[in-house]
């Protein structure tokens, strides 16, 4: 079959399962920047969940007397204006990036999904009504949204994940949608239906698995704009307070340092970086990986 007339994303690959799965990962192996990114993913799950053996003390007391020591043998990545080990600090901040971008890709799936997969089975009026909503949301920005929502609901971990997880539901919505409408239109999908099978259960066995891709390389993409939104709020003030140890709030108290002190914001900053940059290298891999357009 010609690459041209291979179907789309949304439609169910025509090899059998084992040969699917094995090309997807001969595909994944040989993409070097996304094994590039699943490395250093991995680097940074390691970290949060041996942040307490990888440093060995309290991220969050200061110590005066070192305040603003540049990078040292004693201290690779240096102290803040508080006296604190940034690497400490950045090591427990995986911990909480990681956290809150799983908990808004949680509050994405729960509600886009469900969502989206109502809005292109069943059509009609609630089409309609789910789309205008999903327009009104996708009239801001993802990020203003999120600024808004937390503005309201106040600062901290859990209404950051809330904010930033509701901005992301829109996303989820449209997509799923998008390829409901194909697969809905599968001979297996209408003979379901000419069987008598309830709309539940064609939504769970027949369409749900078929639009799994496009939901998995969105979810990888999206954990890295989450940890951008995270940092970018904690930035302004308004997402996770000090004295925990988060990226963007970190960022934010070494503003008044960039001349004097330039390590303080340095190191986080790479630390973003390199976090969003993972994700997005991964996310671009698997959807190579996954398209059955894409050849080997």
């Amino acid at each position: 079959m010609s690459e041209e007339t291979e179907p789309n994303v949304c439609r169910p690959a025509e090899l059998p399962s084992e040969n699917r799965w094995r090309r997807f990962w001969v595909k994944l192996r040989r993409n070097k920047a996304a094994v590039a990114g699943g490395v250093l993913l991995l680097l940074y799950v390691f970290c949060a969940l041996l942040a307490p053996v990888l440093f060995r003390g309290d991220p969050a007391a200061p110590n005066l007397i070192l305040a603003l020591e540049p990078p040292s043998f004693k201290d690779p990545l240096g102290t803040d204006e508080l006296g604190r080990s940034i690497l400490g600090r950045v090591i427990y901040g995986a911990r909480i990036s990681l956290l809150i971008a799983v908990g808004v890709i949680a509050v994405g799936l729960l509600i886009g999904v469900p969502l989206g997969l109502i809005s292109g089975f069943f059509g009609g009026k609630v089409d309609f009504l789910i789309q205008r909503a999903t327009d009104a949301m996708l009239a801001f920005p993802g990020f203003l949204l999120a600024l808004a929502l937390v503005s309201v609901l106040g600062v901290g971990i859990n209404n950051t994940v809330i904010s930033i997880g509701i901005s992301m539901i829109p996303l989820y919505i449209r997509l799923v949608r998008s390829c409901v409408l194909t697969v809905r239109e599968e001979v297996y999908v209408e003979a379901a239906r000419a069987a008598g099978t309830r709309d539940g259960m064609i939504l769970l066995r027949h369409i749900l698995p078929n639009v799994m891709v496009p939901i998995t390389v969105q979810t990888s993409l999206g954990m890295g704009t989450a940890i951008l939104f995270a940092a970018g709020l904690g930035f302004l003030g308004i997402g996770v307070q000090p004295p925990t140890p988060e990226w963007g709030a970190m960022l934010g108290s070494a503003r008044a340092y960039l001349f004097n002190a330039p390590h303080v914001a340095t190191f986080p900053g790479i630390a973003i970086f390199l976090a969003v940059l993972s994700f997005n290298l991964l996310g671009d891999g698997l959807r190579d990986a996954l398209d059955p357009r894409f050849k080997i």
